[in-house]
C-alpha cells in the first residue's frame, strides 16, 4: 500500500511558514478565533508596541513544529498528518 502526501498538511505547512504571523494556517484549519487573535496581535500590537510580530512569530514557529510532528488539529478535532 502506497502512502500519499496529505494536501491539507502541505497547505498548512506552507501557510504557516510563509504567512504564519497573520494566522493564515489557523484560518485554513477552521480555527477562526486563533486566526483572528494572531492577526490582531500582529497588526495592533505590532503598531502600538512593536512586539506583535515577535509574539506571533514565536507562536507560528510553535505551530510549524506541531504541523511537522503531526499534532496540529483542525477546528473539528481532526489531526492534520503528513500522510493520508
Amino acid at each position: 500500500m502506497e502512502q500519499k502526501l496529505n494536501m491539507d498538511w502541505i497547505a498548512a505547512l506552507l501557510l504557516c511558514f510563509l504567512i504564519g504571523v497573520f494566522g493564515a494556517h489557523h484560518f485554513f484549519a477552521g480555527n477562526i478565533q486563533k486566526g483572528v487573535t494572531m492577526l490582531l496581535i500582529t497588526i495592533l500590537a505590532g503598531w502600538i508596541f512593536g512586539l506583535g510580530v515577535l509574539i506571533t512569530a514565536i507562536w507560528a514557529i510553535y505551530d510549524l513544529i506541531m504541523i511537522i510532528c503531526g499534532k496540529f488539529t483542525k477546528a473539528d478535532g481532526q489531526v492534520i498528518t503528513m500522510y493520508v
